[in-house]
């Protein structure tokens, strides 16, 4: 039974549309000014799992919490694909023409500059937080300014919504993961993996690795390395493999745990796309 769930940001954020999207029944929230927060709030107990976003199709990977996942010994326990709509909204009865700040996170703000440059009077402000500023407007009830966030932001906080998807890039999909602090009980058929592991320095290591996965039928959907902080010019790999036969999956598995002079399961769980 998962009562609570950590989300990094506020209600309104992407993580909350997450929340709302993945649970059968919306849980409470905890909402976590950071990842490095969120990440702990779930490694004391003060949540029961957490959503936590880890690439985006346009900006790829967010490399640090690869290492908030390994630093705080959480688990995977399934993942969840968002469209992000980049929606421009403001106080109600006000136009485009009366903005004259828009607040929202840097990575918005880049991701819906071309649609901004129609508007050359509009002053643009790098924030924290999309839904943060929404929230801000609601409240203060501040005129000529304008935030960028999702739809659910300007739901929840009655704002208008001036002008919608307005990112410049329309297919724009960002994977959250859901993490724990402890393994789950199997409880329905995994179909992905995620795993770390550290090969020791030499030539064709990685390569040898990557021909088991694909020996075994495995399919390797990312790959990240991070280096290895204690031992300088080492790496460890970051993984996602997707598979259809379990024995292949294990095979593989047991395969790369004597290949790697360190190995780990983040988790194993069901893909989030069928």
């Amino acid at each position: 039974m998962i009562d609570k769930v950590g989300i990094q940001g506020i209600k309104g954020s992407f993580h909350h549309q997450v929340v709302e999207q993945y649970y059968t029944s919306t849980p409470e929230m905890l909402e976590c000014r950071t990842f490095d927060a969120l990440a702990r709030a779930v490694a004391e107990g003060d949540c029961d799992q957490a959503v936590m976003a880890i690439e985006n199709s346009i900006a790829g990977s967010i490399l640090p919490n690869y290492a908030l996942m390994d630093q705080y010994d959480l688990v995977i326990s399934g993942e969840h694909y968002l469209s992000i709509d980049h929606n421009l909204m403001a106080l109600a009865g006000q136009k485009i023409e009366d903005i004259k700040e828009v607040h929202s996170h840097p990575m918005a703000l880049l991701q819906c500059k071309k649609f901004f440059l129609n508007y050359p009077h509009i002053k643009l402000v790098e924030s924290d937080d999309t839904a943060e500023e929404a929230f801000k407007i609601s409240k203060d009830k501040t005129k000529a300014k304008g935030a960028i966030a999702g739809h659910r932001a300007a739901e929840i906080y009655g704002l208008d919504i001036l002008s919608a998807s307005i990112q410049t890039i329309k297919n724009n999909i960002t994977r959250f993961v859901i993490v724990q602090k402890h393994v789950p009980e199997q409880q329905q058929k995994i179909s992905k993996a995620s795993w770390k592991f550290v090969l020791d320095h030499k030539r064709g290591s990685l390569a040898t690795a990557l021909n088991v996965m694909s020996d075994c039928n495995l399919n390797l959907t990312k790959i990240q390395s991070l280096p290895v902080i204690e031992t300088p010019g080492k790496y460890a790999f970051f993984v996602d493999v997707t598979f259809g036969d379990p024995l292949d999956y294990s095979k593989a598995k047991s395969l790369l745990e004597i290949m790697s002079t360190a190995f780990k399961v983040l988790g194993e769980y069901k893909s989030g796309k069928s």
